[in-house]
């Protein structure tokens, strides 16, 4: 397949909202409220067959790699769950957002709880609270929720439900979504009976980057957290916009573009720099790059495949992306500078086209360069696996290391 025709197949996947099959079964009516601020809808209820044929043949297909996962046992029941948050960006504006919640259907009132945070897509609904949309989802789901864990999920600012623009890695609201998501789901699950045992994060790509977000607003907030995993996580998104402008490798991903588009339109958004977009994309690409950002309808041919064809060539002088508003914004969001306190892994593959190698482990590296060294962040290689491959292999790893919690 040529670089454009697999850029094709995303954007065909962001125009048609294909990747996860057939709506689930079973849904059911009104919302219910819990608060004021929350309530929660069922949209369906997925058996245990349904749950191993992802894993066993949707998963695979999917991510292009076969890998053992252990069988789902029990059917989950899932709730879209809206509740209320706040944007910190924009003097915390009230805003409404929506989250997945997923119950083991077991009539036990116990569980262990998984907060996903998911990786960048290219449809607003292929997120968690729309699961047939998100094969990623759909795994975690399959690995976890039907083995008894409740799993949780927030569709970031700007995806699912939410009226905002995207807030891609902009570091205090992809705080922010999780938290208030885990706020709210706790108040269903008291509705629904139902507590939980212990806190375990976890996410891919975009999605570690939340994570590693996101755990950090937890301790700084007390809540404790039993482990936190990640699979290909961009911990700093200075390190991997300035690797493409300046260190090129040849299996940079043919969508590392995107990242760039959908990086300086929510800083321009968030951060409010009007023309911020602008400044970083050639003319000929400023139009195509806003409806992909838009979630509007573009052609394939009019993104281009390669950093360097999409950014003005300013950038790629290291000394004028460092001083470019861009470029300090982007170093203002990394997600591993502080001293972490819980368990961390930091899982990375070793042919990944969109996260170097050293990247995937620059958590660990500069935790354990803090003194005699802070020995709670682990990265731990996947092998010789692609930024898909990455996720599939490392869940189950993510799972049997949680359970030996």
């Amino acid at each position: 397949m040529t670089s454009v025709a697999r850029l094709a197949a995303v954007l065909a996947a962001m125009a048609f909202l294909i990747l996860g099959g057939p709506a689930p079964a079973g849904a059911s009516g009104a919302p219910v409220r819990v608060s004021s601020t929350v309530s929660y809808e069922e949209i369906g209820r997925w058996d245990a067959a349904k749950l191993n044929g992802i894993l066993t043949k949707d998963a695979p297909a999917f991510f292009g790699i076969d890998v053992t996962y252990t069988p789902a046992v029990n059917a989950v029941r899932l709730y879209r769950i809206t509740y209320g948050s706040v944007v910190p960006e924009k003097g915390n504006q009230p805003i409404v957002a929506t989250g997945l919640l997923a119950v083991p259907d077991t009539g036990g009132k116990s569980f262990p709880l998984l907060s996903y945070q998911h990786g960048t897509v290219y449809g607003k609904e292929q997120v968690p609270s729309f699961p047939e949309q998100s094969t990623e989802t759909q795994l975690a789901l399959a690995q976890f929720a039907g083995q008894g864990y409740v799993v949780i999920g927030a569709d970031y600012f700007g995806m699912g439900a939410s009226t905002e623009p995207e807030g891609y890695v902009v570091k205090a609201s992809q705080q922010q979504a999780p938290f208030d998501m885990l706020l709210a789901s706790n108040a269903v699950l008291e509705h629904l009976g139902i507590e939980t045992t212990k806190l375990f994060l976890g996410g891919w790509s975009q999605g570690g980057y939340v994570t590693m977000a996101f755990l950090q607003r937890l301790e700084e907030s007390g809540v404790k957290v039993d482990a936190a995993a990640t699979a290909s996580a961009p911990v700093d998104v200075y390190a991997l916009l300035s690797g493409n402008l300046d260190f090129p490798r040849e299996n940079d991903a043919t969508w590392m573009p995107t990242i760039f588009i959908l990086a300086a339109f929510s800083y321009e958004n968030y951060y409010g720099v009007p023309g911020l977009a602008r400044s970083l994309i050639k003319d000929e690409y400023y139009e195509a790059a806003r409806k992909l950002y838009e979630r509007e309808p573009v052609e394939a041919k009019d993104i281009p495949t390669k950093v360097s064809e999409l950014v003005r060539k300013d950038y790629f002088d290291p000394t004028f992306f460092g001083r470019s508003v861009l470029g300090r914004l982007a170093a203002g969001n990394d997600v591993y500078r502080w001293i972490i306190r819980t368990p961390v892994r930091n899982f990375y593959g070793e042919s990944d086209e969109a996260i170097p190698t050293n990247l995937g482990r620059l958590a660990m590296t500069y935790q354990q360069a803090i003194g005699s060294g802070n020995t709670a962040v682990e990265a731990v290689s996947t092998g010789e696996t692609t930024h898909r491959g990455t996720y599939a292999k490392s869940v189950p790893l993510w799972k049997s290391w949680f359970d030996g919690l």
